[in-house]
């Protein structure tokens, strides 16, 4: 998969994060985003900026070993992000945001790993919960290191939740499946339902998901 420009790239960042606060994803400077834009070089959110509020020129260039190529300030989170890019190469974007619903699951420590949407079970899968870790230090990149390869997003206990795909449109899509499946789930548990898809149902779902191109995931929970 070929890489977006740096100006691309700093103008789809500042869309993104501007959806995000619209959306009530993040509220005053929380969240970040980054693109890849080449093999050993990224763009990420700027550190204590609203998403809602960021401009392209915002946008911090960083190298792979973490090293800052531009003026500003990366985000405090830049080392998670790092720790995606350099385990798995293919992947090209990632989205770190605090959904309402989501969070809530991930502060309750509940995995979404219940095959409830056609949609989500084709797409982002099971959503399991990495553990808690302090932002800001190794132990993030250290918490959801196990799941890199085999998910697509994960909730970060008592923070929020985490996807990454091959763009970073697919990252910031998943986030938006996350926080569907949560708000889908809260409401099933207060109507006394399960609202569970059977196992040849879900079977049928991760042929369509291979026809997909989306090679993780996990399998979900059924009846």
């Amino acid at each position: 998969m070929g890489y977006m420009t740096e100006k691309e790239a700093r103008s789809v960042l500042t869309d993104l994060g501007r959806r995000s606060y619209e959306r009530a994803y993040v509220a005053a400077n929380d969240g970040n985003i980054s693109c890849r834009i080449s093999a050993d070089t990224i763009l990420i959110t700027p550190s204590g900026v609203s998403k809602g509020y960021m401009t392209d020129d915002m946008m911090v260039k960083v190298s792979l070993d973490g090293r800052v190529l531009t003026e500003g300030k990366p985000s405090s989170e830049m080392k998670m992000h790092l720790r995606i890019y350099r385990e798995d190469p293919e992947i090209h974007g990632v989205t770190h945001l605090h959904p309402p619903f989501a969070t809530a699951f991930s502060a309750a420590g509940i995995p979404l790993n219940r095959a409830i949407l056609t949609e989500a079970v084709m797409a982002v899968g099971v959503v399991p919960v990495a553990p808690y870790a302090l932002p800001g230090t190794e132990e993030v990149p250290e918490s959801i290191a196990p799941f890199i390869h085999d998910y697509n997003a994960v909730l970060l206990a008592n923070h929020g939740a985490l996807s990454w795909g091959k763009d970073v449109y697919q990252s910031f899509y998943f986030m938006e499946s996350v926080e569907q499946c949560a708000r889908i789930q809260l409401y099933l548990r207060m109507l006394g339902s399960s609202g569970t898809l059977n196992g040849s149902q879900v079977d049928r779902l991760m042929e369509m998901r291979k026809v997909w191109g989306i090679d993780r995931g996990g399998i979900p929970v059924t009846e």
